[in-house]
């Protein structure tokens, strides 16, 4: 089992779950974050720390959010060489996003 950051986190992307992962499986894109699931370890420890419960375990997602399972996969492997350590500035008007629903065609997976 592996961890999997969802739709709550698509135009925020707060770090606080990033700075306290212990093998470095967050990826960052333009607006994203993504788990790596082959490097979670599922400690768990990014679950409390994301103030927007984006993340949970792939047993545990919400049905209309399934296809996150698979889209963290694919997005950790583009986003390889953009490896969240540590807590940094999230995105501008997060706070406003934050409660938003229905994000979905939001979420820009290239940085070009």
């Amino acid at each position: 089992m592996a961890y999997v950051v969802a739709e709550p986190c698509i135009n925020c992307k707060y770090t606080h779950c990033a700075s306290v992962c212990p093998v470095d499986a967050f990826r960052e894109g333009p607006n994203f974050l993504a788990i790596d699931p082959f490097e979670c370890i599922d400690c768990d420890a990014c679950v409390p720390e994301c103030p927007v419960e984006a993340i949970y375990p792939d047993d545990e997602l919400p049905l209309e959010w399934e296809h996150y399972i698979d889209l963290n996969d694919r997005l950790s492997e583009q986003w390889m060489d953009h490896h969240v350590r540590e807590t940094t500035e999230a995105m501008e008007d997060a706070d406003e996003w934050a409660e938003k629903e229905d994000k979905d065609e939001l979420l820009v997976e290239s940085w070009n």
